[in-house]
């Protein structure tokens, strides 16, 4: 899991996903953000908003 405050800029991105593509295992990857317009995933890393990831059911 990564947190950052938002996802703005390209550097930001493949820093915070890069390091999670980088763990070859099978184990689910959140990146957590208050971003509230980025909705896409990257290769199976999925992006939560803060409310989201706080309020999920486990």
């Amino acid at each position: 899991m990564q947190v950052v405050y938002k996802l703005g800029h390209e550097q930001t991105i493949n820093r915070e996903f890069g390091n999670l593509l980088a763990v070859n295992d099978q184990y689910p990857k959140y990146v957590v953000t208050m971003d509230e317009f980025w909705k896409d995933d990257i290769e199976g890393i999925k992006r939560l908003h803060i409310n989201d990831f706080l309020l999920k059911e486990v």
